[in-house]
């Protein structure tokens, strides 16, 4: 039997626990929630020996890929938080068109890995992002208007089950498992070790637009931003944001397309014609750019080292609709680097491969950040507060956004949500992994009780 090796297995009390606790996050506010156990795996057998010790001693197991989950998902109270941040491994079959990945590979090391080939991948936007979590959490990346969420991409996977035993999953072999794996979030039920991707061909060229307009113009350039979405090529990358923008001193309502396109095309130029485009306080127009520029721009947005509250909602229907229900919570962006993202999406095929199913014409999602402790629970209610206002409108939710311990929505269809569970009881009766976190583990609710509340 192989075990863990010494210092890869750290019990809470252990003096190396709380380092290892607070890393598992990387958002600066982290999660007031203890494991007993924290297992770091190197490689497969390393997981197959933390979820046998789990299955001995009773732990219920909580993962980490990259740490990139803003509500801390893999870190929770009790039972063993296995952290796969060290298993880094890629590789890439040019001719298969296809790459080999453990969970805790980032977008830009794989994008360098691809780009000698003329390959290409729809990583997380965030440079920081695992690729783990993001593709079991469906995988709204580059490029994915075209050519769909990353889960869709994946072929096969290694996972270690809850008997402990490691296997290669494919349609033909445990097509439930497949399923499962494109786009269950947190609640899949077991560690994948390897996801083997299939990859696209690498545009020819990358361009990006970005006009930031006055704060005034705000619902006329997310109205015009709604209608115009179906007269862009699904090449084209498109949202809208109002409040923080950097490089700029006051609240903006901003505009930014990126086109993924072969060279000598331009499917940007329709941005140019919106009638308050004389308006724009700043335009960057149809510049060429690279992944590396695009990966530095979405840091900036969301930068390392500071506190965070995210949440969203998918919708769809008459955008005046939407625009007065979410008139609240536009208008109370907090005045730091907080900011609504109006992302347009349209709509991806779904598959019945995939028990990725949640979806609508725009995501409305609020972006709180801030660095004062003392302030956590003010933008956490503006975060999940205001949205929850507004649930009416909603189609369901984004799982790399989610927080269903503060605001209960749907990441599935509610008949992929029961197939789901019932594939769950098959391959994990006991329950040994967690699922999706209940209000129990509220972040919202560790700020309201922060001045009472002891380690």
């Amino acid at each position: 039997m192989h075990d863990l090796p010494q210092g890869t297995l750290i019990r809470r009390g252990d003096e190396a626990y709380e380092h290892a606790r607070l890393d598992a996050v990387w958002n600066e506010r982290k999660p007031s929630r203890f494991p007993e156990v924290i297992a770091l795996a190197e490689d497969e057998r390393d997981v197959v020996a933390a979820v046998r010790l789990a299955r001995r001693e009773g732990l219920p197991i909580g993962i980490r890929s990259g740490g990139h989950s803003w509500v801390g998902n893999g870190v929770r109270d009790g039972g063993m938080l296995l952290d796969l941040s060290r298993m880094q491994q890629a590789s890439v079959d040019p001719v298969a068109r296809t790459a080999a990945v453990q969970p805790a590979v980032k977008g830009p090391a794989l994008d360098q890995l691809l780009a000698p080939h003329g390959l290409f991948f729809p990583t997380g936007h965030a440079p920081t992002v695992g690729l783990g979590g993001f593709l079991l959490g469906g995988g709204y990346g580059w490029d994915s208007r075209r050519l769909g969420p990353a889960c869709l991409s994946i072929e096969a996977i290694d996972v270690v089950l809850a008997d402990g035993s490691l296997v290669h999953a494919t349609d033909a072999s445990h097509p439930d498992l497949l399923w499962a794996a494109r786009g269950s979030g947190p609640g899949f039920f077991g560690v994948v070790t390897r996801f083997h991707l299939r990859l696209h061909e690498r545009p020819g060229r990358i361009l990006r637009t970005v006009h930031s307009y006055p704060l005034e113009l705000r619902d006329e350039v997310l109205t015009w931003a709604y209608d115009t979405l179906e007269s862009l090529s699904p090449a084209v990358e498109f949202s809208a944001k109002v409040g923080f923008t950097p490089g700029l001193d006051r609240k903006t309502a901003s505009l930014t397309a990126t086109a993924f396109c072969e060279t000598g095309d331009n499917p940007l130029a329709p941005l140019e014609a919106a009638p308050f485009r004389d308006r724009a306080i700043r335009a960057v127009i149809a510049q060429d750019t690279t992944m590396a520029e695009l990966y530095d721009a979405a840091d900036r947005l969301t930068p390392a080292g500071m506190r965070w509250a995210l949440d969203g909602i998918w919708a769809d229907g008459p955008v005046d609709k939407i625009l007065a229900a979410a008139g609240p919570l536009f208008d109370s962006i907090p005045h730091t680097t907080s900011h609504v993202l109006w992302m347009l999406w349209g709509h991806y095929p779904p598959r019945t491969d995939a028990c990725w199913s949640s979806q609508a014409k725009v995501y409305l999602s609020p972006n709180a950040g801030w660095t004062d402790p003392a302030e956590d629970l003010a933008h956490e209610r503006w975060a999940h507060g205001e949205l929850a206002a507004i649930q009416h409108l909603s189609k369901g939710l984004q799982f790399s956004d989610n927080n269903l311990a503060d605001r209960f929505d749907h990441g599935l269809s509610p008949s992929n949500s029961a197939r789901l569970e019932e594939i769950r009881a098959a391959y994990d009766p006991a329950g040994l992994f967690r699922t999706y976190m209940s209000p129990l583990e509220s972040t919202t609710a560790y700020a309201a009780a922060a001045p009472a509340r002891t380690h």
